[in-house]
């Protein structure tokens, strides 16, 4: 998949880095969440005043003082604080990314990308902020999970631009891609879709609203408040840590998520199968990559239930989603910038060109 090391463009490989280091972050960051460390530290960027967080005795009666309504929890602390600097680095690997690609701006060089995946970290941040302020308010937590979805997202295409390979084709291959642009930009829709449910069933506390299968509290129809369910407009609370919403709310949640994930298996599914059956061995080497993750997605989901919820099944369930949204970008960005080889011809001409032109322009 990945070209020969003189062919690839520079910061290739910190770019690729990042994109390891991010999946860390998204890691730890769900595993935090899912033990309810998100106000472990009630405080920000410290940890009850502490650049680590409070040890021992001392400094712990000192911390339950000042925050009288959040003591000390130990094993919620450093979840939190680990996160905090996880992704602060994450965001320094981020700019050395940016600089460097300023450093080797030119023609075909990636710049656009890193420059707004700088700033896009920075806004991140400050959604791991609000979310601490705000008292892990739902829509403030949600969008901070889709910020690490979209940041690991653009960290891989930027590998992917980087990696400086493309696929030539004759013109019967190119109109066959072709017709599967269509399917593959629905299935990126739906799996963000989907992501998105999820991080709005995880952050309202929707997930254990249904603890069975195939029914939902024992019932195919049960009792559902889409109105307050999905409530985008709901007020800042003083403190949303378990949830707020009641069950009716929680099981429209939590139904509408079974739901996507049935469109997500038919959608990704069908994508998976047609790349699966083209002649390009490219293509189906992803329609088995694809099928695999999202085969690996719905036995997650599936446990999560059955085995009622475990943190590692769960943190496993939201990292795979970060991989299967991966794969949806790596399909799409292979389709898109396929060309016929009669273009990629005039490109090496016109590339060739420029270099011979900038070797006189030295000498």
């Amino acid at each position: 998949m990945f070209n020969t090391p003189d062919q690839r463009k520079p910061v290739f490989r910190l770019a690729l880095f990042g994109v390891c280091f991010a999946m860390s972050v998204i890691i730890l960051g769900a595993f935090t969440r899912l033990v309810d460390a998100g106000l472990g530290c009630p405080d920000w960027p410290g940890c009850y005043g502490h650049v680590l967080w409070p040890n021992d005795a001392e400094e712990i009666a000192n911390a339950n003082r000042a925050y009288p309504d959040a003591p000390v929890e130990l094993d919620k602390t450093w979840p939190e604080m680990v996160h905090r600097y996880l992704a602060t680095t994450l965001g320094a690997i981020v700019l050395a990314i940016a600089a460097l690609a300023w450093r080797h701006r030119g023609p075909g060089q990636p710049l656009k990308l890193p420059l707004f995946l700088l700033g896009f970290v920075i806004l991140q941040g400050m959604f791991g902020m609000w979310t601490v302020t705000l008292k892990l308010w739902p829509q403030v937590v949600t969008a901070h999970l889709l910020g690490g979805f979209t940041t690991i997202s653009l960290l891989w295409l930027l590998t992917l631009r980087l990696n400086n390979h493309s696929w030539e084709l004759g013109p019967e291959g190119t109109a066959r891609l072709a017709r599967i642009k269509p399917l593959a930009a629905i299935a990126l829709l739906v799996v963000v879709a989907q992501i998105t449910l999820g991080g709005w069933t995880t952050s309202n506390y929707a997930a254990v609203a249904c603890p069975d299968l195939p029914t939902c509290q024992a019932q195919w129809v049960p009792s559902m408040d889409f109105a307050a369910g999905f409530d985008v407009f709901q007020q800042v609370g003083p403190n949303y840590l378990g949830g707020t919403m009641t069950n009716e709310a929680r099981v429209a949640i939590h139904m509408s998520h079974r739901i996507g994930a049935i469109i997500t298996l038919l959608v990704v599914g069908a994508l998976s199968l047609r790349l699966l059956r083209d002649p390009l061995s490219s293509l189906r080497r992803l329609g088995r990559a694809t099928g695999s993750i999202l085969c690996l997605q719905l036995l997650l989901g599936l446990g999560n239930i059955v085995f009622q919820f475990p943190v590692w099944v769960a943190t496993a369930h939201n990292a795979v989603g970060a991989l299967l949204l991966m794969s949806m970008v790596t399909v799409n960005y292979y389709l898109v910038t396929a060309r016929s080889k009669a273009t990629a011809n005039v490109a090496v001409a016109n590339n060739e060109a420029l270099a011979a032109g900038a070797a006189l322009g030295s000498s």
